[in-house]
């Protein structure tokens, strides 16, 4: 469900940015710069979760991050300003990041070897589901003229659902809490390179689902719910993906398996700011989001 919380918030981003241009009266360009809070706030979140958990209760700290995610959500319905949409979405970023840590943290304290492999990729079809779901949530909702913080709404509720299952849970215990000092272990270079690859796959999967829906409705004329139908196919084809990679990592390897998804989504981005039938591009995102 924290996959779920942060899928969320990627997914409507390029859904929503007319309808928001719209409500406050700006450019998109203007609009796209607020979700950068987002992404910072990722950023920072990762940054504070190497050393939060060593320090803090793991059940009271989650469910404090998602009850300010809660309510950071809850208050883009009455902001009346980009600075304040801007500081909700960098709240719920940073606190995001922390939760995504915190979920990885459960896995791998929880279950065995065997068993925690299955978990994660679970974790990434949840990811994916998110994406399928709230992409339609948000195309619906603006096809309705509701308000563009509509489908965030939907996001805290979910929010809401993990303080409720985090309040009568059992959390697994952080090695600080067992030691009573945080790990002074260095990462080795190739965890450092890891974390750069990483980064620079979110960075374009954050393009995608920003610029692609903007780009059909502004350039090739097309309806918003296409738009939308885009980034839906995207999360389709990457939970699609994520169901063969399971079986097929087994059969191919890691590096190699790293090395065809990197040339083949190369391949397939390339035609989609070239191609202008947006029927073409609906596939050729299906391909995008598998590769």
């Amino acid at each position: 469900m924290a996959y779920f919380v942060m899928s969320g918030m990627l997914t409507p981003m390029g859904i929503i940015s007319g309808s928001m241009s719209e409500y406050f009266g700006v450019p998109v360009t203007e609009i796209t710069a607020r979700f950068s809070w987002l992404t910072f706030g990722v950023l920072a979140g990762a940054v504070v979760s190497l050393v939060i958990f060593d320090w803090f209760n793991l059940k009271k700290l989650l469910i404090a991050v998602y009850s300010v995610i809660l309510a950071s959500l809850a208050s883009l319905m009455f902001a009346d300003s980009l600075f304040s949409v801007g500081a909700a979405m960098g709240l719920v970023g940073l606190c995001c990041a922390i939760g995504l840590a915190g979920a990885a943290l459960v896995i791998s304290r929880t279950y065995d070897t065997e068993k925690r492999a299955s978990m994660l990729v679970i974790t990434d079809g949840s990811f994916s589901v998110a994406g399928i779901i709230c992409s339609w949530i948000a195309i619906y909702l603006i096809g309705q003229e509701y308000h563009w913080a509509g489908v965030y709404q939907f996001v805290a509720f979910v929010a809401a659902v993990v303080i409720y299952l985090s309040l009568g849970s059992n959390f697994p215990s952080t090695e600080a809490e067992k030691s009573g000092a945080a790990s002074k272990e260095k990462w080795p270079l190739p965890v450092w390179l890891c974390i750069v690859g990483l980064f620079l796959y979110t960075l374009g999967q954050w393009s995608f689902l920003l610029w692609l829906p903007t780009y059909v409705e502004t350039e090739l004329g097309a309806p918003a719910d296409q738009g939308g139908q885009l980034v839906g196919q995207f999360w389709t084809g990457m939970f699609l993906a994520q169901l063969f990679v399971a079986w097929w990592v087994l059969r191919v390897g890691v590096s190699r398996l790293v090395m065809i998804a990197g040339v083949t989504t190369s391949l397939f981005s390339i035609p989609l700011w070239i191609v202008k039938d947006v029927n073409v591009l609906i596939v050729l995102s299906t391909l995008w989001g598998f590769a």
